[in-house]
């Protein structure tokens, strides 16, 4: 008994080195993910800053009228799963794209500064990026308005005061900033293939969209699941930056622009309630777990060695 309890020490004391390597990222999850779902009382009472959570008023699902109970609920609804799903299936196709003709450059130094270029956008504030659609936009001052429908002699457009381009506008900004960093991800994908599948290929004849069609997306499957399944979870979560800053708040473009994120910032701003905003979030979460243990079920009947868990 002795020697099995000195053969475990000794295995745990070669491990310990790692296990110091993970310690401040466990902590980091601890203070920063776990520590704060205590908070979720707050969905669930009037909540008074005075007294405090524990203290405050128990309505039970009371704050969760704010999100069914408006006129707004379909449109803002909607928007937040109309405009993800979009992102989801166009941002998936654009990634892999990108990364299949990343994948193709031979040379070392031309495609590590097309990665650095792709990636450039991820890496911009949304603040930047709503200034720089407004350099683009603006009825007065813009680019396309200035340089481009003026000189055709197309009268300009304002699109500040016209919901039907937002829906394109705010893809294909989600689109510009976001493919970079999945584009990469995928790639890392790619060049973990074993090249003999591709000169295989080639010696039996495969032409370049054969080898991508039987090889390139296949073992791509693991890594577009993953992504996905990822992203489902976030479907009833949008980016405030991109439908708040770029957009300038503008009221004539609430229709198209408003989701549910929007929509509670403004309610908070307007109520000051922090309990309706945390019943949002705890919505938000919940339906997103529920949807991504959905997907995932899915994905095991369909294929069970590419599923989550």
């Amino acid at each position: 008994m002795n020697l099995e309890i000195r053969k475990k020490l000794k295995r745990l004391k070669r491990y310990i080195p790692l296990y110091l390597m993970m310690l401040p990222g466990v902590i980091y999850i601890i203070i920063n993910n776990y520590i704060p779902m205590l908070g979720l009382r707050i969905a669930f009472k009037q909540y008074n800053y005075s007294k405090g959570i524990s203290a405050s008023k128990f309505v039970g699902f009371k704050n969760f009228e704010f999100l069914f109970k408006t006129k707004d609920a379909f449109v803002i609804t909607r928007n937040t799963l109309c405009y993800n799903a979009a992102f989801i299936i166009l941002g998936t196709v654009l990634a892999i794209a990108v990364a299949i003709l990343l994948n193709e450059i031979k040379e070392v130094r031309l495609k590590k500064i097309y990665q650095t270029i792709i990636l450039i956008p991820f890496l911009i504030s949304m603040v930047v990026v709503s200034y720089l659609v407004y350099a683009f936009l603006s009825s007065d001052s813009g680019f396309i308005n200035n340089s481009i429908l003026i000189p055709l002699g197309i009268k300009p457009i304002p699109w500040y005061s016209s919901p039907k381009y937002w829906p394109f506008i705010l893809t294909a900004v989600h689109l510009w900033k976001g493919f970079g960093y999945t584009s990469i991800i995928y790639f890392a994908t790619l060049a973990g293939i074993d090249k003999g599948y591709f000169e295989a290929a080639a010696i039996d004849g495969a032409s370049r969209w054969q080898q991508i069609k039987h090889i390139t997306l296949p073992c791509l499957k693991p890594t577009i699941i993953t992504l996905t399944l990822m992203s489902i979870g976030r479907i009833f979560y949008s980016d405030f930056g991109l439908f708040y800053q770029v957009p300038l708040n503008s009221g004539l473009l609430v229709d198209v622009t408003n989701t549910i994120d929007t929509y509670v910032y403004r309610g908070l701003i307007t109520l000051n309630n922090v309990s309706m905003a945390s019943a949002a979030g705890f919505y938000q979460s919940v339906v997103g777990f529920v949807l991504v243990l959905t997907a995932n079920f899915v994905v095991k009947k369909v294929s069970e060695e590419d599923a989550l868990f």
